[in-house]
């Protein structure tokens, strides 16, 4: 069994969400198993700031699932999104 390597994307609720706070609690929520890479911050439109947060989990079937569910928990997370998946 391999690994691969997922870019999610997160968007936040909106332009008055801390940035810092979130990438903080992004780390925080990510679950046992899983690699975070890093987070970085992709300017989208009037403000509004998407957070890349690169993954590594193991290739078997619903891979990202859990660190997506993850995410979608933390306070102050509008949505996320798989833009990207490769073996490593």
């Amino acid at each position: 069994m391999g690994n691969v390597a997922a870019l999610i994307k997160i968007m936040p609720t909106g332009v008055d969400v801390d940035l810092e706070t979130l990438k903080g609690n992004l780390t925080a929520a990510v679950p046992e198993g899983i690699q975070l890479r890093g987070i970085v911050e992709e300017p989208i439109a009037f403000g509004l700031v998407a957070l890349m947060a690169t993954v590594v989990v193991g290739d078997v079937e619903g891979g990202t699932e859990g660190v997506e569910h993850a995410f979608a928990q933390v306070p102050d997370v509008e949505s996320v999104q798989v833009v990207e998946v490769g073996l490593l």
